[in-house]
């Protein structure tokens, strides 16, 4: 009987279900992205927001805690390095999950769990528009507009070209002048 149990076993043993969690997590730390069954899903969604959480605080301790859920190097590695400066700010939900429709062979549902601060498509270029305001102030991004611009800074390099060529032209020639009535025999 069921009674009170809080998580999927998802058909499996105690320890494959921790190596199936643990290995779908550092896929998705490595990834960024995967796709997988609703039900796996929702589990490795479960496993690895608290390791996320604990993250945050880039300290030995919290580095060999995660190693003790992921068991692999690497991905410890990319959480603490890629995804960590992403979420620290965040209170928590890192993941989302996304249906994908029905497997054909047995009709499971599929989806694809992702971390939120890493897919372009939803954030809407936050990142770009925080770095562009703060750079410079905002133009708008129209074709018409560079063509403007280009055209505006052209007539400006052409005239101060043709400004620096008469300048420059005047002692060239008065210096060429000299030059050859000096040396004329008469």
């Amino acid at each position: 009987m069921r009674h009170n149990k809080n998580f999927n076993h998802l058909g499996r043993q105690a320890g494959h279900r921790k190596a199936m969690l643990s290995n779908m997590a550092a896929s998705l730390i490595l990834h960024k992205r995967i796709s997988t069954t609703l039900a796996k899903a929702k589990a490795v969604q479960q496993f690895v927001e608290p390791i996320v959480t604990c993250s945050k605080v880039d300290s030995t301790h919290a580095r060999r805690v995660a190693f003790s859920y992921l068991k692999q190097k690497e991905a410890v590695k990319e959480l603490f390095s890629t995804i960590q400066p992403k979420i620290v700010n965040r209170p928590g939900g890192y993941t989302r999950i996304l249906k994908t429709g029905f497997r054909l062979g047995d009709a499971a549902e599929m989806c694809i769990i992702e971390f939120v601060d890493f897919n372009e498509t939803y954030t809407f270029g936050k990142e770009t528009a925080t770095v562009e305001a703060s750079t410079e102030t905002a133009k708008p991004k129209t074709r018409r507009s560079r063509a403007r611009k280009n055209t505006n800074v052209e007539a400006q390099k052409a005239v101060n070209n043709s400004a620096a060529q008469k300048a420059s032209a005047k002692p060239a020639a008065q210096i060429v002048a000299k030059k050859t009535n000096v040396g004329k025999k008469m």
